[in-house]
């Protein structure tokens, strides 16, 4: 369940967004901006580059989606506060990754559980104008329309891990492409800075194994050597490994239960 509801989309995609849902998203990207300079992958950066996005102002979908059709084929879809996993990955076997108009209210600033504006723009779109980044979310979307419930409970970590709160070496240091971390100025700063968690060479089927929770820092990374891992990644036989990972079963959660009166969770 979500208290927030998305903002109603004309025919030609636009969002009458109100003055201070802009002064939320100003704000938004000004903080974020001067945290990800110097800690995003340079494939998100470009990105951002690309996009151009306003910051005085809360962009418009179409406005992203002539760059992001020009450089993958890939849109941006309005969609209510929450969809189903059966509309998520329709939307990215289509090449279409889903957008929920509303913003954060000021109350939850620097923590919110939804998805929001910010966060699927700011987050996601920078790296949707990668080709290979692109290419590997159609698959996974593909992949996830044709899979059963408990197979799409494997394949959520891989995205989670990837997608979601991905780090790349690229330099000689380690950077962040994952939506989730560079959309959130705590975890921008946590997953390469703090002592605690782990960051660990990605591999596919530790990634499978691999349990999470949605309301908290993550207590493990994992982190490709390229980019260009997540193309190759596409080229595997995807639905086999869920399998030899699921008949493995899951690995032991690197983190606490979670209070039985604690803010909304999920472990997956």
């Amino acid at each position: 369940m979500t208290q927030y509801v998305s903002n109603p989309v004309n025919e030609q995609g636009y969002v009458a967004w109100s003055e201070e849902e802009n002064a939320i998203w100003h704000d938004l990207v000004t903080r974020q901006l001067s945290l990800v300079q110097k800690r995003a992958c340079k494939e998100y950066l470009r990105g951002l580059e690309l996009l151009n996005l306003p910051h005085d102002r809360v962009p418009q979908l179409p406005d992203i989606n002539k760059i992001l059709k020009r450089e993958t084929g890939w849109q941006v879809v309005p969609v209510p506060a929450l969809i189903s996993f059966d509309r998520f990955f329709e939307l990215l076997a289509n090449r279409c990754f889903p957008v929920a108009t509303f913003l954060r209210t000021r109350e939850e600033f620097d923590y919110l559980q939804e998805p929001d504006f910010f966060h699927e723009i700011f987050g996601h779109c920078a790296m949707l104008t990668n080709p290979q980044f692109a290419h590997f979310t159609h698959v996974y979307g593909q992949l996830g329309y044709q899979a059963d419930p408990k197979q799409r409970a494997f394949l959520a970590r891989l995205y989670w891990f990837t997608v979601e709160f991905g780090l790349v070496n690229q330099d000689d240091e380690l950077k962040i492409y994952g939506g989730g971390i560079l959309s959130s100025p705590g975890e921008t700063l946590y997953a390469l800075d703090s002592t605690v968690p782990v960051r660990a060479v990605f591999e596919l089927n530790t990634v499978l194994r691999t349990p999470y929770r949605i309301d908290i820092m993550q207590p493990i990374y994992f982190k490709l050597d390229d980019i260009s891992e997540l193309y190759q990644l596409s080229r595997l036989d995807l639905a086999s490994e869920v399998e030899q990972a699921m008949q493995a079963g899951l690995y032991p959660p690197l983190f606490s239960p979670k209070e039985q009166h604690s803010k909304g969770s999920e472990l997956c």
